[in-house]
């Protein structure tokens, strides 16, 4: 059977076999599917788009480039605000320790020292440094680190910080230093 044979019914109707009628199997694929104008609006199309994406992906590279530089930056700077007022205290430290070596008045030279330690202690605590208060209060694993146990002087003093080795501090009620501490048995 050919492609442009038809059957023909009991009743004497034929029908046509084709997915077109009377049109060969061929035929419909030959016509064209847009005209050449319509071809050329869809490159250009194509054409704007690729240069919106790769300018896009340029434009997120500079970005993240640019994020990263200024990131490193931040990174590198990050303690200017801490350490300039700390400054201010080093040039304190300075001038006691000319006095100390010039002047043998025990009185200004403890007075000069607390001086420089008062406004050392002034400036963190302007930046949100506090000291963590132990001697006398419960142990508490998550703020004390026990370096040693000693038999409790009272009953009351039992479990709880007896000398403190070294201070814990809170910035921004933070713990960035545990306290090291003797703990009473």
């Amino acid at each position: 059977m050919t492609e442009n044979e038809s059957f023909s019914q009991d009743n004497g109707n034929t029908i046509d076999i084709n997915t077109d009628e009377s049109v060969s199997g061929s035929t419909h694929l030959n016509e064209p599917v847009a005209n050449e104008d319509e071809i050329e609006k869809l490159k250009a199309e194509v054409q704007e788009l690729k240069d919106k994406y790769l300018r896009q992906v340029a434009e997120f590279d500079n970005f993240r480039k640019r994020t990263a530089k200024e990131r490193l930056e931040l990174i590198q700077t990050a303690g200017k605000d801490v350490i300039v007022p700390l400054l201010e205290v080093l040039d304190d430290c300075d001038r006691a320790e000319k006095q100390l070596q010039t002047s043998n008045d025990a009185a200004a030279i403890k007075e000069g020292v607390q001086l420089v330690f008062t406004k050392l202690r002034n400036s963190l605590q302007a930046k949100g440094v506090k000291p963590m208060p132990s001697i006398g209060t419960d142990f508490d694993p998550d703020r004390h680190e026990a370096i040693t146990e000693i038999p409790a002087a009272t009953k009351e003093m039992q479990g709880k910080v007896v000398d403190e080795v070294e201070k814990g501090y809170y910035l921004n009620d933070k713990i960035i230093r545990f306290a090291k501490v003797v703990v009473g048995k």
